[in-house]
């Protein structure tokens, strides 16, 4: 029978594993949000219809991996909870009003009279951005412990807007992926432009996490892991430089490799959320709580993973299945 121990690291594999796939597949449709043209001329009007038609089959169902990341935090980790839900009430606040925000204008936009819809087009973008900013900002102080001092509100800040970039780089990535022609070139530029600054995103975060964390310092430069861990920024350094290379030579000739920049981009998110897992595990809230001491009793876990373990496999299939089946270049985006 599986000890407290062995469940809470279930359950904590489980919930990263939510969090990551959130971060990728809702990053890159927020993402495209974010890019939306704010011209008012017919090609920029074209443009976002078609970068929306790009994420329509998937953004809503994108938004399942959060809820399933918060609802594994409730109920395997619910001392965790309450702690982060008290200090981050605020930016969370903010964040689900931005995904009100874009869900609602995502429907209203195809509804409304041709004269209002860039109104509603606006407001996708803001909601986007809102929503952006908030988890960065809240990733930022998770990552300083939950504290609310000075700096670490203005990491905070800074954290928000390279999650903002981080999300532009690989909805800029989608979209050389599923559209085509001066679209394809313009998101390729996009792509280049956010990289450079998710990068030295990036290079903060390994710089300053190391300086606030004594835990995290001793472990990164700890013989022989911290060998073992100086992989993660050479190798989120080698797919950048090979993104950058790659999305200059965008279009290729038939389309040729045009899934690299959005595999690369997914990548660093992958390479990166590996760095942070190894940085604060056992703790799951950093310097704080580990997740022995936040998890529910053994007798709860049990009962909850074998619903766990029907959830999130169908969770899995239904999201391979309707990437299979929208697979390919977007196209016109109808109502029926």
């Amino acid at each position: 029978m599986l000890e407290l121990e062995s469940l809470a690291m279930i359950f904590a594999g489980l919930m990263a594993l939510a969090i990551l796939v959130y971060a990728i597949l809702d990053g890159y449709d927020l993402g495209v949000g974010i890019l939306l043209p704010a011209g008012n001329d017919e090609q920029s009007s074209q443009q976002r219809d078609t970068m929306i038609a790009s994420i329509g089959p998937f953004w809503d169902a994108n938004e399942t991996w959060l809820v399933l990341a918060i609802g594994l935090l409730l109920i395997a980790f619910p001392q965790a909870y309450n702690l982060v839900l008290e200090a981050l009430y605020l930016p969370a606040t903010i964040m689900l009003l931005g995904l009100i925000m874009r869900g609602v204008a995502f429907d209203f936009r195809a509804k409304v009279a041709l004269d209002h819809k860039m109104i509603w087009d606006r407001l996708f973008r803001a909601g986007s951005l809102i929503t952006a900013l908030s988890q960065g900002y809240m990733l930022g102080l998770y990552v300083m412990g939950l504290q609310t001092t000075p700096a670490s509100i203005g990491f905070a800040l800074l954290s928000a807007c390279g999650v903002a970039a981080a999300y532009s780089y690989i909805g800029a990535g989608w979209l050389v992926m599923k559209t085509e022609g001066e679209l394809q070139k313009r998101a390729a530029l996009w792509a280049r432009r956010s990289g450079w600054v998710c990068f030295i995103g990036v290079i903060g975060v390994c710089l300053v996490n190391p300086l606030v964390n004594p835990g995290v310092f001793d472990r990164w430069f700890s013989f022989p892991f911290g060998l073992l861990l100086l992989q993660i920024p050479v190798v989120s350094l080698a797919l950048f430089v090979i993104n950058d290379r790659v999305l200059v030579r965008i279009p290729f000739e038939q389309d040729f490799g045009c899934w690299i920049p959005f595999v690369a981009s997914a990548s660093i998110f992958f390479v990166c959320f590996q760095g942070l897992a190894y940085s604060f595990y056992p703790y799951i809230i950093p310097g704080q709580l580990t997740m022995i001491e936040a998890a529910s009793a053994a007798e709860s876990l049990r009962f909850m993973l074998v619903g766990a373990l029907i959830v999130v496999p169908i969770i899995l299939v239904y999201t391979v299945f309707s990437y299979r089946v929208f697979w390919g270049k977007a196209t016109q985006l109808k109502y029926y």
